[in-house]
Order: C-alpha cells, then sequence, then structure tokens
C-alpha cells in the first residue's frame, strides 16, 4: 500500500514538480478528449478505439477486432457492438487479414481520419511547435521518461 510522501530534499521538490506537471498534463489530456468525444458525438470508449487504431495505422500496424478488444479491456461481445457503431457510423471498416482468410482487420475509413484531424489537428500542431523547441538530446530523454512512465502505468 502506497503512503503519503513529502519532499525532503530539493531532489524531492523537483520530482514532485514532475508528477505535478504529469498530472497536469493527464488532465488537459482528459479534458481535450472529453471535448472532442462531444464534438465528434461519440462515446470514450469509440474515441478510445479511433485513438488506438490511428497510433496503429501511423506505425504500420494492422488492427485485429481481438487488439481492439485488449486495448480497451472489454469483452469480445463489447467489442462486436463498438465496432457495429463505428462502422455503421462511417468511421471503421472490416476488411480481410491480408494473409489470414479467416481473420479480420479494422481499418479508419478516409472520412474518419479527416474528421479526427480536424478536430485534433490545431492541438497536435501546437504540440508539435512546443516539440520543436528541445534539442534531440532533450527529446530522447523526454521520450524515455514518457515510455518508462507508460510501461508503469500498464502494469496490471
Amino acid at each position: 500500500m502506497a503512503h503519503e510522501w513529502y519532499p525532503q530534499s530539493p531532489h524531492d521538490r523537483a520530482v514532485l514538480e514532475v508528477l505535478q506537471a504529469v498530472r497536469a498534463f493527464s488532465d488537459a489530456m482528459d479534458r481535450m478528449h472529453g471535448g472532442m468525444k462531444d464534438d465528434m458525438e461519440m462515446n470514450a470508449s469509440d474515441l478510445s478505439a479511433l485513438r488506438m487504431l490511428i497510433m496503429r495505422e501511423q506505425r504500420g500496424e494492422s488492427v485485429s477486432p481481438h487488439d481492439v478488444a485488449a486495448h480497451l479491456k472489454i469483452s469480445t461481445a463489447s467489442t462486436t457492438k463498438l465496432l457495429d457503431r463505428l462502422t455503421v457510423s462511417g468511421h471503421v471498416e472490416r476488411r480481410p487479414h491480408p494473409s489470414d482468410r479467416r481473420a479480420r482487420v479494422i481499418v479508419l475509413t478516409d472520412e474518419s481520419r479527416r474528421t479526427f484531424f480536424r478536430h485534433f489537428g490545431e492541438r497536435l500542431q501546437a504540440m508539435r511547435s512546443v516539440v520543436t523547441t528541445y534539442s534531440d538530446e532533450e527529446l530522447a530523454v523526454i521520450a524515455r521518461f514518457l515510455d518508462e512512465l507508460g510501461a508503469v502505468l500498464q502494469r496490471e
């Protein structure tokens, strides 16, 4: 069980400031996603699935219905309902897997991608403007920090 922690040294205070900044950033992301969810008239799970599809697409990875279920930590029945909603609303398509005839992959429609970036593009550009002010070495440290923090949060 975690206990309350109070900074005792300058380093502890710096750690606390970073953790407070992470919390503030997380809160800002929650507010942004809440606004996007409302603007795009979808629930949080639907938006989270679209974000996952965008990220995987950018990495050149295909996404199966099982991947969506695992990412969202929902049942296969809930995943089917979610994908049905996103298909009917024109956000995704179920396509045959390129190498496994029995499987399907989930892909964003062009319209969904345009809608997503119309809502997120301005914020993404603003974030990119902040990021470009850092040196390559600083960016490497920031990326490592965020990757490690993300890994800690994904542990069960």
